[in-house]
Protein backbone atom coordinates (compact mmCIF):
# COMPACT_ATOMS: atom_id res chain seq x y z
CA UNK A 1 0.00 0.00 0.00
CA UNK A 2 2.83 2.39 0.87
CA UNK A 3 4.49 1.59 -2.45
CA UNK A 4 1.27 2.49 -4.28
CA UNK A 5 1.12 5.80 -2.42
CA UNK A 6 4.70 6.58 -3.45
CA UNK A 7 3.97 5.75 -7.08
CA UNK A 8 0.87 8.00 -7.13
CA UNK A 9 2.72 10.83 -5.38
CA UNK A 10 5.59 10.57 -7.84
CA UNK A 11 3.25 10.54 -10.85
CA UNK A 12 1.30 13.60 -9.77
CA UNK A 13 4.50 15.34 -8.69
CA UNK A 14 6.05 14.84 -12.11
CA UNK A 15 2.96 16.33 -13.75
CA UNK A 16 3.02 19.40 -11.50
CA UNK A 17 6.74 19.98 -12.01
CA UNK A 18 6.68 19.46 -15.77
CA UNK A 19 7.70 22.28 -18.03
CA UNK A 20 9.53 24.38 -15.46
CA UNK A 21 11.24 24.59 -12.12
CA UNK A 22 9.92 23.15 -8.90
CA UNK A 23 7.15 24.97 -7.09
CA UNK A 24 8.24 27.29 -4.30
CA UNK A 25 6.68 26.72 -0.88
CA UNK A 26 6.03 30.39 -0.27
CA UNK A 27 2.58 30.52 1.30
CA UNK A 28 3.36 29.48 4.84
CA UNK A 29 4.37 31.11 8.12
CA UNK A 30 8.07 31.53 8.82
CA UNK A 31 9.94 31.42 12.16
CA UNK A 32 9.73 34.69 14.11
CA UNK A 33 7.60 36.23 11.39
CA UNK A 34 6.17 39.69 11.97
CA UNK A 35 3.23 40.88 9.93
CA UNK A 36 1.10 39.09 7.38
CA UNK A 37 2.11 36.29 5.03
CA UNK A 38 3.37 37.30 1.62
CA UNK A 39 0.48 38.18 -0.66
CA UNK A 40 -0.30 36.09 -3.72
CA UNK A 41 -3.65 37.53 -4.86
CA UNK A 42 -5.21 40.96 -5.58
CA UNK A 43 -7.54 40.59 -2.58
CA UNK A 44 -4.61 39.98 -0.25
CA UNK A 45 -2.76 42.93 -1.81
CA UNK A 46 -5.72 45.12 -0.82
CA UNK A 47 -5.84 43.59 2.66
CA UNK A 48 -2.15 44.28 3.21
CA UNK A 49 -2.55 47.89 2.04
CA UNK A 50 -5.55 48.37 4.33
CA UNK A 51 -3.66 46.81 7.23
CA UNK A 52 -0.71 49.15 6.71
CA UNK A 53 -3.07 52.13 6.47
CA UNK A 54 -4.73 51.17 9.75
CA UNK A 55 -1.34 50.63 11.36
CA UNK A 56 -0.40 54.24 10.62
CA UNK A 57 -3.68 55.54 12.10
CA UNK A 58 -3.35 53.34 15.20
CA UNK A 59 0.25 54.44 15.70
CA UNK A 60 -0.67 58.13 15.46
CA UNK A 61 -3.57 57.72 17.91
CA UNK A 62 -1.38 55.81 20.36
CA UNK A 63 1.40 58.40 20.14
CA UNK A 64 -1.11 61.24 20.65
CA UNK A 65 -2.66 59.61 23.72
CA UNK A 66 0.79 58.85 25.13
CA UNK A 67 1.82 62.48 24.63
CA UNK A 68 -1.32 63.67 26.45
CA UNK A 69 -0.62 61.32 29.35
CA UNK A 70 2.96 62.55 29.63
CA UNK A 71 1.84 66.20 29.53
CA UNK A 72 -0.83 65.60 32.19
CA UNK A 73 1.61 63.70 34.40
CA UNK A 74 4.28 66.40 34.24
CA UNK A 75 2.21 69.57 34.10
CA UNK A 76 -0.69 68.74 36.38
CA UNK A 77 0.83 66.77 39.23
CA UNK A 78 0.39 68.10 42.78
CA UNK A 79 3.88 69.57 42.97
CA UNK A 80 3.84 71.41 39.62
CA UNK A 81 0.20 72.51 39.94
CA UNK A 82 -0.72 72.83 43.64
CA UNK A 83 -3.85 74.87 42.87
CA UNK A 84 -5.90 73.04 40.22
CA UNK A 85 -8.19 74.96 37.90
CA UNK A 86 -11.97 74.81 38.45
CA UNK A 87 -12.87 74.66 34.74
CA UNK A 88 -15.54 71.98 34.11
CA UNK A 89 -16.53 72.59 30.49
CA UNK A 90 -14.75 73.59 27.30
CA UNK A 91 -16.96 73.78 24.23
CA UNK A 92 -14.10 73.56 21.73
CA UNK A 93 -12.62 70.47 23.36
CA UNK A 94 -15.99 68.74 23.60
CA UNK A 95 -16.68 69.40 19.93
CA UNK A 96 -13.19 68.17 18.95
CA UNK A 97 -13.30 64.92 20.92
CA UNK A 98 -16.68 64.16 19.35
CA UNK A 99 -16.00 65.20 15.76
CA UNK A 100 -12.42 63.94 15.36
CA UNK A 101 -13.20 60.29 16.26
CA UNK A 102 -16.19 60.38 13.89
CA UNK A 103 -13.95 61.66 11.09
CA UNK A 104 -11.38 58.95 11.83
CA UNK A 105 -14.07 56.24 11.71
CA UNK A 106 -15.38 57.55 8.39
CA UNK A 107 -11.85 57.60 6.95
CA UNK A 108 -11.48 53.96 8.03
CA UNK A 109 -14.97 52.89 6.93
CA UNK A 110 -14.74 54.03 3.31
CA UNK A 111 -11.82 51.78 2.26
CA UNK A 112 -13.15 49.05 4.56
CA UNK A 113 -16.52 48.90 2.77
CA UNK A 114 -14.77 49.07 -0.60
CA UNK A 115 -12.58 46.10 0.37
CA UNK A 116 -15.57 44.10 1.66
CA UNK A 117 -17.38 44.64 -1.63
CA UNK A 118 -14.25 43.58 -3.55
CA UNK A 119 -14.02 40.37 -1.51
CA UNK A 120 -17.69 39.45 -1.76
CA UNK A 121 -18.34 40.41 -5.40
CA UNK A 122 -17.16 37.28 -7.20
CA UNK A 123 -16.09 38.05 -10.78
CA UNK A 124 -16.75 35.71 -13.70
CA UNK A 125 -14.95 32.52 -12.71
CA UNK A 126 -12.56 30.57 -14.92
CA UNK A 127 -12.70 27.59 -12.60
CA UNK A 128 -14.91 26.31 -9.76
CA UNK A 129 -13.67 24.16 -6.89
CA UNK A 130 -16.05 22.75 -4.28
CA UNK A 131 -14.49 22.21 -0.86
CA UNK A 132 -16.46 20.04 1.57
CA UNK A 133 -15.35 20.16 5.19
CA UNK A 134 -15.48 16.87 7.05
CA UNK A 135 -14.24 15.63 10.41
CA UNK A 136 -11.34 16.09 9.92
CA UNK A 137 -10.27 16.54 6.32
CA UNK A 138 -11.35 18.26 3.11
CA UNK A 139 -12.92 16.78 0.01
CA UNK A 140 -12.42 18.61 -3.29
CA UNK A 141 -14.38 18.36 -6.51
CA UNK A 142 -14.07 20.24 -9.80
CA UNK A 143 -17.58 20.58 -11.30
CA UNK A 144 -16.24 22.20 -14.49
CA UNK A 145 -13.87 19.31 -15.20
CA UNK A 146 -15.88 16.15 -14.73
CA UNK A 147 -17.44 13.95 -12.04
CA UNK A 148 -14.43 13.27 -9.85
CA UNK A 149 -13.54 14.21 -6.31
CA UNK A 150 -10.83 13.32 -3.82
CA UNK A 151 -10.09 13.55 -0.12
CA UNK A 152 -7.25 15.66 1.23
CA UNK A 153 -5.78 14.44 4.52
CA UNK A 154 -2.88 15.77 6.55
CA UNK A 155 0.38 13.90 6.03
CA UNK A 156 1.62 12.10 9.12
CA UNK A 157 5.23 12.73 10.12
CA UNK A 158 6.39 9.30 8.94
CA UNK A 159 5.05 9.90 5.42
CA UNK A 160 6.06 13.56 5.34
CA UNK A 161 9.70 12.81 6.11
CA UNK A 162 9.92 10.48 3.11
CA UNK A 163 9.32 13.39 0.72
CA UNK A 164 12.02 15.70 -0.63
CA UNK A 165 12.01 18.57 -0.07
CA UNK A 166 10.30 17.86 3.24
CA UNK A 167 6.96 19.73 3.40
CA UNK A 168 5.96 21.66 6.52
CA UNK A 169 4.57 19.80 9.52
CA UNK A 170 0.80 20.03 10.19
CA UNK A 171 0.28 21.80 6.84
CA UNK A 172 1.20 19.31 4.10
CA UNK A 173 -1.48 16.97 2.71
CA UNK A 174 -1.58 13.85 0.56
CA UNK A 175 -3.78 15.32 -2.21
CA UNK A 176 -3.56 19.09 -2.67
CA UNK A 177 -6.02 21.39 -4.39
CA UNK A 178 -4.45 22.37 -7.71
CA UNK A 179 -5.38 25.53 -9.64
CA UNK A 180 -3.90 27.42 -12.61
CA UNK A 181 -2.06 30.68 -12.13
CA UNK A 182 -3.74 34.01 -12.99
CA UNK A 183 -7.20 32.46 -13.25
CA UNK A 184 -10.25 33.45 -11.20
CA UNK A 185 -11.07 30.49 -8.97
CA UNK A 186 -14.50 30.32 -7.35
CA UNK A 187 -14.38 28.26 -4.16
CA UNK A 188 -17.69 26.83 -2.99
CA UNK A 189 -17.70 25.57 0.59
CA UNK A 190 -20.08 23.37 2.54
CA UNK A 191 -19.84 21.25 5.69
CA UNK A 192 -20.90 17.62 5.83
CA UNK A 193 -21.14 17.36 9.62
CA UNK A 194 -20.27 20.50 11.61
CA UNK A 195 -19.18 24.05 10.77
CA UNK A 196 -15.67 24.31 9.33
CA UNK A 197 -13.90 27.30 7.75
CA UNK A 198 -11.80 27.38 4.60
CA UNK A 199 -8.93 29.84 5.00
CA UNK A 200 -5.73 30.48 3.00
CA UNK A 201 -3.90 33.58 4.33
CA UNK A 202 -1.80 34.28 1.22
CA UNK A 203 -4.98 34.56 -0.86
CA UNK A 204 -6.84 36.66 1.71
CA UNK A 205 -9.77 34.24 1.90
CA UNK A 206 -11.65 32.81 4.87
CA UNK A 207 -15.21 31.52 4.61
CA UNK A 208 -17.34 29.17 6.69
CA UNK A 209 -18.28 25.70 5.44
CA UNK A 210 -21.75 25.18 6.95
CA UNK A 211 -23.86 21.99 6.67
CA UNK A 212 -26.84 22.56 4.39
CA UNK A 213 -25.60 25.90 3.08
CA UNK A 214 -23.36 26.57 0.08
CA UNK A 215 -21.04 29.56 0.58
CA UNK A 216 -18.58 30.87 -1.94
CA UNK A 217 -15.50 33.04 -2.17
CA UNK A 218 -12.86 33.63 -4.83
CA UNK A 219 -9.20 34.27 -5.45
CA UNK A 220 -6.80 34.77 -8.33
CA UNK A 221 -3.32 33.50 -7.56
CA UNK A 222 -0.71 35.71 -9.21
CA UNK A 223 2.32 33.47 -8.64
CA UNK A 224 3.00 29.78 -8.99
CA UNK A 225 3.84 28.04 -5.75
CA UNK A 226 2.48 26.07 -2.81
CA UNK A 227 0.19 27.90 -0.38
CA UNK A 228 -1.09 26.60 2.93
CA UNK A 229 -4.09 27.26 5.10
CA UNK A 230 -6.10 25.56 7.82
CA UNK A 231 -9.64 25.09 9.03
CA UNK A 232 -10.31 28.27 11.01
CA UNK A 233 -13.45 27.21 12.87
CA UNK A 234 -13.28 25.07 16.01
CA UNK A 235 -14.81 21.85 14.66
CA UNK A 236 -13.84 19.11 17.10
CA UNK A 237 -10.91 17.28 18.61
CA UNK A 238 -8.85 17.15 15.39
CA UNK A 239 -9.60 20.72 14.34
CA UNK A 240 -5.87 21.51 14.30
CA UNK A 241 -5.16 18.65 11.90
CA UNK A 242 -7.18 19.45 8.76
CA UNK A 243 -4.86 21.72 6.76
CA UNK A 244 -5.37 23.13 3.29
CA UNK A 245 -2.70 22.92 0.60
CA UNK A 246 -3.15 24.76 -2.69
CA UNK A 247 -0.71 24.26 -5.54
CA UNK A 248 -0.71 27.01 -8.16
CA UNK A 249 0.69 25.82 -11.48
CA UNK A 250 0.77 26.81 -15.13
CA UNK A 251 -2.27 26.19 -17.35
CA UNK A 252 -0.47 23.35 -19.13
CA UNK A 253 0.48 21.66 -15.85
CA UNK A 254 -3.07 22.09 -14.56
CA UNK A 255 -4.57 20.49 -17.67
CA UNK A 256 -2.19 17.55 -17.31
CA UNK A 257 -3.04 17.25 -13.61
CA UNK A 258 -6.78 17.16 -14.36
CA UNK A 259 -6.31 14.26 -16.78
CA UNK A 260 -4.09 12.38 -14.34
CA UNK A 261 -6.52 12.99 -11.47
CA UNK A 262 -9.50 11.79 -13.49
CA UNK A 263 -7.68 8.49 -14.04
CA UNK A 264 -6.77 8.15 -10.36
CA UNK A 265 -10.20 8.91 -8.92
CA UNK A 266 -12.57 7.78 -11.69
CA UNK A 267 -14.83 4.73 -11.56
CA UNK A 268 -16.09 2.96 -8.47
CA UNK A 269 -13.04 3.65 -6.31
CA UNK A 270 -14.01 5.75 -3.29
CA UNK A 271 -12.26 9.15 -3.60
CA UNK A 272 -9.19 9.29 -1.42
CA UNK A 273 -9.45 5.62 -0.39
CA UNK A 274 -5.82 4.84 -1.20
CA UNK A 275 -4.51 7.93 0.57
CA UNK A 276 -6.79 7.41 3.54
CA UNK A 277 -5.61 3.84 3.92
CA UNK A 278 -1.97 4.91 3.84
CA UNK A 279 -2.53 7.70 6.34
CA UNK A 280 -4.33 5.35 8.73
CA UNK A 281 -1.47 2.82 8.77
Amino acid sequence: MLRLFRVNAAAVGSVLMAGGSALAASGQPSPWQLGLQQSASPVMDSLVSFHNFLLVIITLITAFVLALLVIVTIKFNARANPTPARTTHNTLLEVLWTVVPVVILVVIAIPSFRLLFYQLDTPAADLTVKATGKQWYWTYSYPDHGPFEFDSLMLQDADRKKLQPEPPRLLAVDNAMVVPVNKVVRVQTIGSDVIHAFAVPSFGIKIDAIPGRLNETWFRATREGVYYGQCSELCGKDHAFMPIEVRVVSEQAFAAWVEETKKRFAGDQRPGAVAAAVISE
